[in-house]
């Protein structure tokens, strides 16, 4: 065993002496150095058992940063951190925190299905050769991979593989997620595009003002969905799910798309159909969305009754407009150019047509007050795959927000609260509910909020009985309008008939 190590000794010695003898060489004479350095790399192979891989941090032209660079990055942030001496500390665009890496020269080990790999961080100088007018590094730095030859198709077919994904999940993670609104402009040739800021609402399920045991469904929905990339794939469909909220406004539709955002990382997109001229701006709107992100149409009746709304327009200046043909034609052409020519057609291609399937993970959102205006064929499963009912506030939701705006959990006042919202049946919304129980001045404790809560639920009530009575009333009036009308008409249907007898007659008498 001594003479063998002594042996390998010797050969890492005569190896390293080799280099070091080439090393003076080459630069002494570089031309030969470049006929020579084939042959040195092959004698240097069969005794040298690792494989190196380089991936350099700019490729191609114009400085472009490597995406394979970055990923490894990524990967190896979560490990460099605790395991490397020296560290970096860098900004990278669009990422909400600090990345640390590796410092040059320095190196760390990740092991693969019992593989050990070595990573280390290297750089070294570049001459300027030539004059450019892009600014160019006097320093290139790239990541090198080390592994021995015998786990070569380990590395090559699952490892890399392995990395540049999980890389990928890192940056997705610590991206900073954004909101994009579709803004119309001279300064995009009169074409919408998106325009982004920092997606930084506070709204999470914990927070939602909803049962728990919806919460939790949505919940369970929503991990599903995330996860079903190659579930998707093996039954045919593109990978995207439709949601439809609805209900009364101000049930935390809006706090919902929000939670859904948050819950899964998500970029949203919110998408303004009024300033889509027409159904192949809104195609390419959709085309620009990114993975991981939520489409959300909102007020969506309103949105699609816009065409119907201008055709009905049309017809009825046509009919009743005294103004002349010239002018009339004029108005037309001028109402044309404002308006969206977005159609339902264009909108049900948006959401399951065959540019629906370009990108993957997404999910299109619609809300809506009055769920019965909307056409059957828009919130169809397949399009709105699940309904969510945003119903008035119960007394599970009302816990809820006195947790969030209050941070109180019980209290002698919660029993004649629970007994209006459960048994009198008090409709109040989430937000009139977390509007009373917001504090209106400094001093301002729990126990008033809960107090003017109470109030403000007696006043709903008779509120709403005074209206159901006006309702009842105005029926009454209807109804007895009605049976006026109606006996009216049979009075002067009598009256008519009456004279035609007596007119009959006379015609009779006068033959005779």
């Amino acid at each position: 065993m001594a003479t063998m190590g002594q042996l390998w000794t010797n050969t890492g010695s005569a190896l390293a002496t080799l280099m070091f003898i080439y090393t003076i060489f080459k630069q002494c004479f570089p031309h030969f150095s470049d006929n020579m350095e084939p042959f040195l790399q092959r004698l240097v192979g069969r005794f040298y058992p690792y494989i190196q891989i380089t991936f350099h941090e700019y490729s191609g032209e114009h400085f472009k940063r490597s995406e394979a660079y970055l990923g490894i990055q990524s990967y190896l942030s979560k490990d460099s951190s605790s395991r490397a001496k020296k560290l970096k500390g860098n900004t990278i665009k669009g990422s909400k925190s600090l990345v640390l890496s590796m410092d040059d020269k320095e190196e760390i080990t990740d092991d693969f299905e019992n593989v050990r790999v070595w990573w280390q961080s290297k750089k070294e100088g570049i001459a300027r050769q030539s004059f450019s007018f892009y600014p160019a590094s006097d320093e290139k730095r790239y990541y090198m991979l080390r592994f021995h030859r015998r786990d070569r198709e380990v590395i090559i077919e699952r490892y890399l593989e392995h990395v540049m994904r999980e890389g990928k999940t890192i940056e997705l993670k610590n991206r900073e997620r954004k909101l994009y609104s579709n803004t119309p402009g001279q300064s995009h040739g009169n074409q919408t595009k998106w325009s982004h800021v920092t997606f930084e609402h506070p709204a999470t399920f914990d927070t939602l003002a909803m049962e728990e045991k919806k919460k939790e469904e949505i919940k369970r929905d929503l991990v599903k969905f995330s996860k079903s990339k190659d579930y998707y794939k093996k039954i045919g469909k593109a990978w995207k799910r439709g949601y439809l909220l609805f209900g009364p406004p101000g049930t935390g539709k809006s706090t919902m798309i929000a939670a859904m955002a948050n819950f899964l990382e998500y970029d949203v997109y919110d998408l303004e159909l009024t300033t889509v001229k027409d159904n192949t701006q809104l195609r390419r709107l959709l085309i620009e969305t990114s993975a991981k992100s939520i489409i959300v149409i909102e007020d969506i009746d309103c949105s699609l009754n816009l065409t119907g709304q201008r055709k009905k327009k049309e017809e009825e200046d046509e009919d009743g407009d005294d103004k002349n043909t010239m002018e009339k034609k004029m108005m037309k052409n001028e109402g044309e150019n404002k308006e969206s020519k977005v159609t339902l057609s264009g909108l049900l291609n948006f959401i399951d047509g065959l540019w629906s399937a370009c990108g993957g993970e997404r999910i299109i959102v619609f809300t809506t007050n009055f769920v019965d205006k909307l056409d059957p064929a828009l919130i169809r499963k397949g399009r709105m795959d699940k309904h969510i009912e945003m119903s008035y506030c119960g007394f599970e939701a009302f816990n809820v927000l006195a947790k969030n705006y209050l941070d109180v959990e019980e209290s002698e006042l919660f029993e004649e609260i629970k007994r209006l919202l459960e048994v009198e049946e008090i409709k109040m919304t989430p937000a009139d509910v977390g509007e009373n129980l917001l504090p209106k001045s400094e001093g301002e404790g729990a126990e008033a909020c809960l107090k003017r809560l109470i109030e403000a639920l007696k006043e709903e009530k008779e509120e709403a009985k005074r209206m159901a009575e006006e309702e009842a009333k105005q029926k009454r009036e209807e109804e007895e309008e009605r049976k006026k009308k109606k006996e009216n008409k049979a009075e002067l249907e009598a009256e008519k008939a009456k004279n035609k007898k007596i007119e009959e007659n006379g015609e009779t008498e006068h033959q005779i």
